[in-house]
């Protein structure tokens, strides 16, 4: 079986499990507690504090149920990273393959159509559709939109001039997630810099540039830069351990001159590095 459909073992065919809902929750089984309304805001209310803390999940939207099936159109769950199912989208021969399928889609970041069907005969795989049989002797049909939903790119850019505020700006208008520091004489940074943090930006102007890129080195950000000069940023990464790792001047070189224009250059070797 191909390592995409992430299809779920066949269950065993002496054993009738009843209608696709039957049977009882596993370990990560979802539920379906309460009315569909409280299931609503108790999904929604989960989204939010997965979006707060910035950890992925795919959102799954039962679009088509035919009987027989337990699920109906509107019904959602999320799948989280360790392959717990919150919400409801059918049975237990449902959320294996949605399970499967959801973990696969947080790999790369994708979304698509599953369809759950006795006819198909073999797994299938097409532009925004996964067909797979229905492990199930009960029948019916469920087609489940799987969406991913990744944590944004997050930024930390330290400084206060006018090129720290335009990495800020075109940062959030690209959509990323950007924390903003300020540099002090002494050098301090405004908390730990978080564990999945994609850039690390010192535009300060020679203020508390090493801390912060020494934390960046030590954290293994995919992404350091310094706004320096060729000349200055060497002076700077000589007294940092790592320090070739830093771009310097960090940008591609498209003749910028403005802050702004600064920051597109960034931004643009960050996306061609990635």
């Amino acid at each position: 079986m191909s390592e995409f459909l992430g299809m779920p073992a066949p269950r065993p065919s002496g054993r009738a499990p009843g209608p696709e809902a039957a049977g009882s929750p596993g370990p990560h089984a979802a539920q379906s507690p309460g009315t569909g309304a409280g299931r609503a805001r108790d999904l929604e209310a989960r989204v939010a504090s997965l979006r707060s803390g910035r950890e992925p999940y795919v959102l799954a939207t039962v679009v088509r149920a035919q009987r027989p099936t337990s699920a109906k159109a509107g019904d959602r769950a999320l799948v989280l990273s360790d392959g717990t199912i919150e919400g409801f989208v059918g049975g237990i021969c449902a959320t294996d393959t949605v399970r499967a399928q959801g973990l696969r889609l947080l790999r790369t970041g994708d979304s698509t159509l599953l369809r759950i069907t006795p006819e198909a005969e073999a797994p299938h795989e097409e532009e925004g559709l996964v067909a797979v049989g229905q492990p199930c002797l009960s029948g019916g049909t469920l087609e489940i939109f799987l969406e991913a939903v990744l944590p944004p790119v997050l930024v930390r850019v330290h400084g206060e001039g006018p090129i720290a505020r335009a990495l800020v700006a075109v940062g959030a208008a690209l959509g990323y997630t950007v924390e903003s520091t300020t540099g002090s004489a002494g050098g301090s940074v405004a908390g730990p810099i978080a564990a999945d943090t994609s850039a690390v930006l010192v535009a300060s102007h020679g203020v508390g540039e090493e801390p912060v890129l020494r934390e960046a080195l030590a954290r293994g950000v995919p992404y350091v830069g310094l706004i320096a000069s060729r000349r200055r940023g060497a002076a700077v990464l000589a007294r940092v351990e790592g320090g070739e790792r830093v771009h310097v001047p960090a940008g591609l070189d498209i003749g910028a001159r403005t802050p702004g224009e600064v920051a597109v250059s960034v931004y643009a070797e960050i996306i061609a590095l990635r």
